[in-house]
């Protein structure tokens, strides 16, 4: 079928473009049916009407036309978006494709009623046109996109048209249905201009990324899907096999054999460093775990995987002299900073430093109460106990407790004052204290939850030595001394307070992007419940097993001291969300031994696992370190978007299911019998 063109529409139109234009509905809405009737009621099959003959080429992009293109005869191809009449003869339709939008220009003339069909195409329906390019009228230009000009269609070809009760339509801006029916039919959701751009900027990265890391001697190395399970800290995902099965048995069946997908491409990595064949590797990895869902959390996810060789394993003083970066891998942490800087350049169109400033765990937990600070938000949590009377220090040091702060003042924290008015601090309300003359000494006597006792003079000093005075705000909470886990009480108040102020529209965070490496993690830890079914009382490793303790904290490694271990492990946090996370890897056959053994305490089943990476150990491994990057929670923030499901093309909801695909499902018995 040619295009449509000529005097007469009923000797131009084919009996298949009769049929489309036939089936149409009684209403004149562009948007022929409610998302909600999508389930309700039975949709009309439309097979046979897409063309499946030549139609003609496409010249140009939608979303590339300018006033250079003028006067020239261009082909498009796109969805048909919704009409706008200017008159009964002029028309306008928007025409999209991924790179953008163009405006058509439909003039309904007696020469040219055979456009008038256009009118009568559902929404969302591919078409080809073929039009002159017009610079639109001084009046109606638009800077952005291609709103320069217009495009006077002369003829168009309909390639497929789109159903008419489609469960939604993706160009409805003013109507965005429900998250699980978009994502059931996650193929018109991506349709939209929001997600189809966030798709295109997640290209671009990717590309920046293996541009950046070839640049620097990376070579790209893809690394097994199908490995072992291992005792590594996260749920795996397991794949049964046919292949061979085990020779132990169990009631007299042979054990079934499985493959384990995995949680990062750790060993492989590090057994290519060992081989000497790859001096410095990366991956735009796959990785699974079995965890439960959450905005910034996939059982399926990304990472751009690193790891290089004959890293260095303690202070440079000739490199990052002038910051707390005490630990090994400052190469690792340079090619980073490198690769950052120049995605946000390219990006976002924003210089960072050309360094990023570095806290050990220590001191963010006790100024933020988080191991991910987000240091935007201008709240600092004190440790009040030095001010506290001698006979009240004593109490606490014995009990191996400390006394925390946040202390709002009107002249300081105005932004935050209403929302902390707001604010339950983990169901316990007597831990504020607001302060006023009625209680300006004896505000710490009357926290209920703190259970002090103070003197007036006492209350008068500590008022003194803190600055309070009345109208101030004081939020308390005692903890142990030596921090453990992921986050303090008063640190996960600070975010609720200014999740709170943000909402009200009192705070609003900076603009500029804060980096911040953490650094001096304990290297074991029995304060993480992800890890706890595997770990079952035991030490588990903060990071993972691999990871090398500080050069300085060997010996009470080996002496048994293990809460007073520090890792050579560094994270990248960005605006109070941790992106990326490696270290220096243990290179010591002996020491990993001694790891796997006397403080995981593995038994010889799950060292088992480890037996191939202990070998090339003491095969003469370089140093060697590396880092993962959250591929899927870097795009977010570059897009900004909360959840990491709107930068992934086909995402699993935040139960782990896929509803597009209808995954997981069960297999039949034809399947299982195959197996």
């Amino acid at each position: 079928m040619r295009s449509l063109g000529g005097p007469s529409i009923n000797c131009l139109v084919s009996p298949f473009t009769k049929r489309v234009l036939d089936f149409r509905p009684a209403s004149k809405s562009h948007y022929f049916r409610t998302p909600a009737l999508w389930n309700a009621k039975m949709h009309v099959q439309t097979r046979g009407n897409a063309r499946s003959a030549p139609y003609p080429k496409r010249t140009h992009m939608c979303g590339e036309l300018t006033p250079a293109h003028a006067g020239i005869h261009v082909t498009l191809t796109g969805w048909l978006l919704p009409e706008r009449k200017v008159s009964k003869t002029m028309s306008f339709f928007p025409i999209k494709d991924s790179s953008g939008t163009t405006q058509l220009v439909v003039r309904k003339g007696h020469a040219n009623a055979h456009l008038t069909a256009l009118s009568e195409l559902p929404v969302e329906s591919t078409i080809a046109i073929e039009g002159e390019v017009l610079v639109r009228p001084e009046l109606s230009r638009r800077d952005e996109g291609t709103g320069q000009i217009e495009v006077q269609v002369n003829n168009f070809t309909i390639l497929n048209p789109a159903h008419r009760n489609m469960p939604f339509i993706p160009s409805d801006n003013q109507t965005l249905v429900n998250e699980d029916l978009r994502a059931r039919f996650r193929y018109l959701d991506l349709r939209r201009t929001a997600l189809a751009d966030n798709i295109r900027k997640r290209s671009q990265v990717a590309r920046i990324i293996r541009d950046t890391l070839h640049d620097n001697g990376f070579l790209e190395v893809e690394t097994p899907l199908l490995l072992k399970s291992t005792p590594e800290g996260a749920r795996e995902f397991l794949v049964p096999s046919r292949v061979g099965q085990s020779t132990a048995q169990h009631d007299g069946k042979h054990t079934p054999l499985f493959y384990a997908l995995p949680q990062s491409p750790q060993q492989p990595k590090q057994l290519l460093i060992c081989s000497g064949a790859v001096d410095k590797y990366f991956q735009i990895a796959k990785c699974f775990r079995d965890e439960d869902g959450r905005k910034d959390r996939q059982p399926e996810f990304t990472q751009i995987d690193l790891e290089m060789a004959f890293v260095s394993w303690g202070v440079d003083s000739n490199i990052f002299s002038s910051d707390t970066w005490r630990i090994g891998g400052h190469e690792v942490r340079a090619v980073i900073e490198r690769l950052v800087r120049r995605i946000w350049q390219k990006v976002q169109a924003i210089t960072l430093p050309s360094s990023f400033r570095v806290i050990t765990y220590n001191e963010a937990m006790a100024r933020y109460g988080s191991d991910k600070p987000d240091t935007r938000i201008d709240l600092e949590i004190q440790d009040i106990t030095p001010s506290l009377p001698i006979h009240v220090q004593a109490s606490f040091e014995d009990l191996g407790d400390i006394l925390e702060a946040i202390i709002l003042r009107p002249c300081e924290s105005r932004s935050f004052l209403r929302a902390s008015e707001e604010c339950n601090y983990e169901n316990e309300p007597n831990s504020r204290s607001v302060i006023a003359d009625s209680n300006l000494f004896n505000w710490l006597c009357d926290n209920r939850s703190i259970n002090l006792r103070l003197s007036s003079e006492e209350h008068a000093l500590l008022n003194k030595t803190l600055g309070v005075s009345s109208g101030d705000t004081i939020w308390l909470s005692r903890r142990r001394k030596i921090p453990e886990g992921g986050s303090t009480a008063l640190g996960r108040l600070r975010i609720r307070i200014s999740e709170l102020a943000h909402a009200r529209g009192d705070y609003v965070p900076h603009a500029i992007p804060h980096f911040l490496w953490v650094t001096e993690f304990p290297l074991f830890t029995r304060a993480d419940p992800d890890k706890e079914f595997l770990a079952r009382g035991r030490w588990s490793s903060t990071h993972h097993p691999f990871t090398a303790p500080m050069w300085q904290d060997i010996e009470a490694m080996y002496a048994g001291r293990i809460d007073q271990v520090r890792g050579q492990h560094y994270d990248l946090v960005l605006n109070g969300v941790e992106i990326g996370g490696g270290s220096v890897r243990v290179h010591d056959a002996a020491m990993q031994e001694h790891i796997f053994s006397q403080v995981l305490q593995l038994s010889d089943a799950e060292k088992l696992s480890f037996d191939h990476l202990l070998h090339a150990l003491k095969c003469g491994a370089p140093p060697h370190g590396g880092i993962a990057l959250g591929f899927d929670r870097l795009m977010a923030i570059l897009c900004k978007t909360p959840t990491i499901r709107d930068v992934i093309a086909f995402p699993k909801t935040g139960a782990g299911t896929d509803l597009l695909f209808r995954s997981p499902a069960a297999i039949n018995e034809e399947h299982k019998l195959i197996r």
